[in-house]
């Protein structure tokens, strides 16, 4: 089972403020991905031109208060929000750590940004840390 870091995901109240930082250090500004099942509007920053295999920020910005991303915001205001992993193979990702006692919020993939296939890990099971799981499509 391969596995790299995709992603990290951070909480912020406005898109536009938060990415002339990011762009500042190097990063490669990609496209805005509206996520309505989400509630949320995604926006990538590659580490390289290879944005397809390269790690990323990913800047969330919530399309209201009681959304995941508004509501993890209202109690903890702007920041890291979650680390995401790349797999090759979720669905056995996913057995393998609920074989292990693993407690999972999806447990069963669903789709992500970019057409991906990702699961979350319950932060009850990672001592407080969102954990993603993504298979890249």
């Amino acid at each position: 089972m391969g596995i790299e870091i995709d992603h990290i995901g951070i909480a912020v109240n406005n898109l536009d403020n938060r990415t002339p930082f990011w762009v500042a250090l190097g990063l490669i500004l990609g496209e805005d991905e509206d996520l309505p099942n989400d509630g949320v509007v995604a926006r990538f920053l590659s580490t390289s031109g290879e944005s397809d295999i390269a790690p990323r920020i990913e800047l969330l910005q919530a399309t209201g208060p009681e959304t995941p991303i508004g509501r993890f915001i209202e109690r903890r205001g702007e920041g890291i929000q979650q680390i995401a992993f790349r797999v090759d193979d979720i669905q056995s990702t996913i057995e393998i750590l609920m074989d292990n006692g693993v407690n999972m919020i999806d447990e069963n993939p669903r789709k992500g940004a970019h057409g991906s296939l990702i699961a979350f890990v319950h932060p009850k099971s990672t001592g407080g840390v969102l954990v993603e799981i993504v298979q890249r499509t």
